[in-house]
């Protein structure tokens, strides 16, 4: 406290003497020692407020926007510091309002650089500051472990798939993790279901199920809406129907934390949950959490710090990227940096520090989720020095949270674990110059760009639905691809989502889940088209005949019930005949479901969206993430066995939780159930509420 009071008097001093705003002496003067007390007194009454008054004011402004907040705490801190100044006897201090700001700030940033310095250098300094968090005078010692039921951590490395862990370790990216290798840590490699997203995978990971969760985004016939996973207010929804189906709360509901996830999990404390980012009024705790990150003004400036160099580095990549002419490749401009850096910086301080304060806390299950390399991947690509460096500072966060266990109340077991893994290849439009949205309507032979009709893929196309209408009703067709008039009026047009390489085909038009036959009574060239398509791997539809069909090209057709791993599915590897089976049986399932080619030589996928590194529906890396769990718990599957799907992995931590006196999951209330969602709520991933540390022994909190 005596250093770091010295080396802010210092600042203070530096700063008066360098901006001509800033005054800590007297209109007429004054020694140096005279000015240097001063120095001290406004460095010492600044740290005063800050510890003092500063959680107060966080405390009242709970209702503020997130963002507006982290920008709002720079002019707060340079107000405390303004109070400081006039503190200080005879007016000696004086400072313009725009400048108290960046004195402020500078302070705090001073301030926490040398108390993180001291700590590291000083492990008697740094272990006592852990103990000041969690209360205890003393380390917890080897002997007291078996009094203690160890908690457990489920760190989850969005997007990390497991070839991608096993290279990362080889070269040197993560000697975290290949120190825990070396020490006995099994690593599992699991396979996702069709829908290989975080939608689907942790809906099915936290809370058991994700039974008719066809994709990223869907749409539903029977209410008319559109499903977005990363919704508020669908991902509310998609978590009180997994409750309903399987009986309880999820995996975290008796002492659970969830921290940056889509989903609860049952957990009593949020962070950057999803699923509860559309509650509003007091049960809805997570702003207080939130907030907490910002009672220290230095985790702001240290933030902002690194937002800013993180969207730097971004541009620096991107240009870089532009001007090798580097390929695949896709647009990183406009918001992207900001996108990339919230989810690279902030996303991880939050989700990092609240996980801390959950051990400190001695909680008894903590689900995390880590997103910085997936959201890099997806317009880097899933390998190459971008990523390389990601996956460095994510080795350094859990290295982090693993010295923070050691000062814990309790004995901790970390488990990680990724949700999917990424596929890397250029965009569906980029290898063939119209979006799966555009192949759809010309097979439709409803109008489309003229820069799609002048790609081959659209003329064909077109041209084909031109022909089957001749065809099949006998009318001219003129140049456009309409009807003569006196047909009947065109019906709605198709509702056409992607997925990253899955794609999904609707028509809203029709109640019911459309067959092969109606479809092609209506489009007759559609799903030819798709079928044959090269960047199509193949085509899902219902079918009045067999029940429901797969199409490929070159005419290939087999019926749902007899499908196989061989035939049109062989490239896309053990276990894709199930995955499409089991989603076919799905409610929601859309009308056409289409998955794009798989080349197995060079692992790439078309992604539907604007991404190189994509997952979402089936072949290549995407589908096989990874479990890596210490050798005190039991294995994940006997020997010569596979892991496979999510709601199976559920099983698995259940089962490690149980092996340490874990939570078992009670049935959550019915007014918990009944609970009508705030559907019309629909908030961007960065304006969620989020929580961060609690230092405060656990106190369940049975309102959430």
């Amino acid at each position: 406290m005596v250093v770091v009071w010295a080396v802010s008097t210092l600042t203070l001093l530096v700063l008066a003497g360098l901006l001509p705003d800033f005054q800590l002496q007297s209109a007429d003067g004054d020694t140096f020692t005279r000015t240097a007390l001063t120095a001290a007194a406004a460095a010492g009454a600044f740290g005063l407020l800050g510890a003092l008054v500063w959680p107060l004011i966080v405390r009242a402004l709970l209702l503020v926007p997130a963002l507006v907040l982290g920008l709002l705490v720079f002019f707060l801190n340079g107000s405390l510091l303004l109070v400081a100044l006039w503190l200080i006897p005879d007016g000696r201090g004086v400072a313009d309002p725009e400048t108290a700001v960046v004195v402020a700030a500078v302070m705090s940033a001073v301030a926490s650089a040398t108390s993180t310095a001291l700590a590291v250098r000083d492990d008697d300094a740094y272990r006592r500051r852990l103990y000041r968090l969690t209360g205890r005078t003393r380390p917890r010692r080897p002997e007291d472990a078996p009094e203690q039921a160890p908690g457990t951590v489920f760190l989850q490395l969005d997007g990390v798939g497991h070839h991608v862990l096993r290279g990362a370790v080889a070269d040197g990216l993560m000697p975290t993790v290949a120190g825990w290798l070396d020490s006995g840590h099994r690593l599992t490699p699991w396979r996702t279901d069709w829908s290989s997203q975080t939608g689907a995978s942790q809906l099915g990971i936290l809370h058991g199920s994700n039974e008719d969760v066809p994709a990223f985004r869907w749409y539903e016939k029977d209410t008319g809406r559109l499903m977005v996973s990363n919704r508020p207010a669908s991902a509310v929804e998609l978590q009180r129907r997994a409750v309903r189906r399987t009986g309880d709360g999820g995996l975290l509901t008796v002492d659970g934390a969830s921290r940056g996830n889509l989903f609860s999990g049952g957990a009593d404390q949020v962070a950057l949950v999803l699923s509860v980012a559309a509650r509003r009024g007091p049960r809805n705790r997570s702003r207080a959490g939130y907030f907490a990150y910002f009672s220290d003004p230095a985790n702001a400036v240290r933030t902002a710090g690194s937002l800013a160099a993180e969207c730097l580095r971004e541009v620096g990549q991107s240009t870089r990227a532009l001007l090798r002419r580097q390929t695949p490749r896709v647009s990183r401009g406009g918001t992207y940096p900001f996108v990339r850096a919230f989810a690279t910086v902030v996303e991880r301080d939050v989700v990092v520090s609240a996980v801390m304060g959950d051990m400190l806390a001695g909680r008894t299950a903590v689900y995390a989720d880590l997103v910085a390399y997936d959201e890099v991947a997806h317009h880097s690509g899933p390998h190459g020095r971008d990523t390389d460096q990601v996956l460095r500072r994510l080795d350094r966060s859990i290295a982090l949270i693993a010295t923070v266990a050691e000062h814990a109340p309790r004995p901790y077991r970390i488990v990680l674990l990724s949700d999917h893994g990424q596929s890397p290849g250029e965009t569906f439009e980029g290898a063939y110059g119209l979006t799966l949205k555009d192949l759809v309507r010309a097979g439709c032979g409803l109008p489309v760009p003229r820069r799609v009709r002048r790609t081959r893929s659209g003329s064909e196309a077109r041209d084909a639905a031109r022909d089957a209408l001749r065809l099949a009703l006998h009318r001219p067709v003129d140049e456009t691809g309409e009807t003569a008039k006196e047909l009947p009026a065109r019906p709605s047009e198709p509702v056409v989502l992607a997925s990253g390489n899955l794609g999904l085909v609707s028509f809203p038009d029709v109640p019911h889940r459309m067959t092969r036959e109606e479809i092609d009574r209506r489009h007759p060239a559609l799903l030819r088209t798709l079928a044959n398509h090269p960047g199509v791997g193949f085509v899902l539809v219902a079918s009045a005949e067999h029940g429901s069909v797969v199409l490929a090209g070159g005419g290939a057709e087999v019926p749902v019930a007899e499908l196989d791993d061989g035939g049109p599915l062989a490239v896309f590897g053990p276990g894709a005949a199930e995955a499409v089976r089991r989603t076919d049986g799905f409610p929601h399932v859309a009308d056409i479901m289409v998955n794009s080619m798989y080349d197995p030589a060079t692992g790439t996928v078309h992604a539907f969206e604007e991404q190189i590194g994509s997952h979402g529906g089936l072949g290549g890396e995407q589908s096989h993430p990874f479990l890596l769990s210490p050798p005190e718990l039991s294995p994940p599957v006997g020997e010569g066995e596979e892991l496979v799907g999510a709601e199976r992995v559920h099983r698995v931590l259940r089962r490690w939780l149980r092996e340490c006196s874990g939570p078992q999951v009670p049935l959550p209330s019915p007014s918990e159930l009944s609970e009508p969602p705030s559907l019309e709520i629909s908030l961007p991933m960065d304006e969620s509420e989020s929580l961060l540390p609690v230092d405060h022994p656990v106190v369940q909190d049975k309102n959430l």
